[in-house]
């Protein structure tokens, strides 16, 4: 058998919405960034027909058939699924493995593999663009958000590296998943427009706060203007996610890393993953170990420097690769 196509692609942690009211014409856009970890791992290797092994087939198959379909190809490929990401967790499992596949399949039959391309072709465009983004290259990325449905991906903003030393601290306690697909739909139907002077001020953090703390390397004023983004954001979510953050274990790792000195925390997406970020390895080690007495067995630690890399694609011989999750 030929070497195989590795795609390794990156969980995605959202740092918040830009705008729920669309009074400009656009709708949603946001910020976000790659987590240090966890990845997925998926393999292809060329065959007339399709075929899924390891974890999560359904979902992979679904997505494989919708990007042959896309681009009339009538070949296939073998797909092996080494290691997912926590499905329905806040770190973006979806939308990573639809463009891992459609990057494996690009690659196997010779079509374009730019993010926005692979996006259309799995249909990854109806709201957020931050998992798309982050998925073609590293650093903080802001998006523009969508002027109607069926336009394609969200133009790329801005797209800023991380200061090197940074560290991010990912938590993901074992609590309820969650929203995705129609519930999510439904929870998006049901949020009232947020008043016009708080979308201006997550406007206003992002141009003069965010972005300049994190071009300055600035922790404490990066990690003042994310904490209040995601105050504010979180306020716009309160009534179908029952509060600011997720109650229970997610809104308590929120206020325990900021209280065990977290510059910026927040929640990712619905969670229940959090995220803390600090200024070097030491904290982020004593950060790390805090959360994990906390949690004790009912959850999963990450730690490590914001990536510079969006997903990595590689050959190797399929003998050297891990077995199916």
């Amino acid at each position: 058998m030929s070497d195989a196509l590795v795609v390794e692609a990156p969980a995605r942690l959202h740092f918040g919405v830009l705008d729920l009211r669309g009074s400009l014409g656009r709708s949603f856009g946001g910020i976000g960034a790659a987590a240090p970890a966890p990845t997925l791992l998926l393999s292809a290797t060329p065959s007339d027909t399709l075929e899924v092994i390891g974890e999560d087939t359904l979902r992979t198959e679904g997505f494989a058939r919708q990007f042959l379909a896309h681009h009339h190809l009538e070949g296939g490929g073998r797909l092996v699924v080494h290691r997912t990401l926590p499905a329905h967790s806040g770190l973006g499992s979806g939308t990573q493995l639809a463009l891992a596949v459609a990057r494996a399949l690009a690659g196997l039959h010779g079509v374009a593999t730019d993010a926005a391309a692979l996006a259309e072709a799995v249909g990854r465009t109806r709201r957020s663009a931050i998992g798309t983004w982050i998925f073609a290259d590293g650093g903080l990325v802001v998006e523009g958000g969508r002027r109607r449905q069926g336009e394609g991906v969200a133009p790329l903003l801005a797209r800023v590296p991380f200061p090197a030393a940074w560290r991010c601290i990912v938590a993901l306690p074992d609590a309820a998943a969650g929203m995705s697909g129609a519930h999510e739909e439904a929870a998006f139907a049901q949020l009232p427009p947020p008043p016009e002077r708080e979308v201006e001020r997550v406007a206003h953090l992002v141009l003069m706060g965010l972005l300049p703390a994190l071009a300055e390397s600035d922790l404490e004023r990066f990690g003042s203007a994310l904490t209040a983004i995601q105050t504010i954001t979180g306020g716009w979510f309160a009534t179908v996610q029952g509060g600011t953050f997720t109650p229970g274990a997610t809104a308590a790792l929120v206020r325990q890393m900021t209280e065990w000195g977290a510059a910026g925390v927040g929640q990712s997406s619905w969670g229940p993953a959090v995220y803390g970020i600090v200024e070097n390895d030491d904290a982020a080690r004593r950060l790390a170990e805090k959360i994990e007495a906390s949690l004790g067995a009912a959850g999963r630690v990450y730690e490590g420097p914001f990536r510079t890399v969006g997903a990595r694609v590689w050959r190797a011989p399929v003998s050297a690769l891990p077995a199916p999750a």
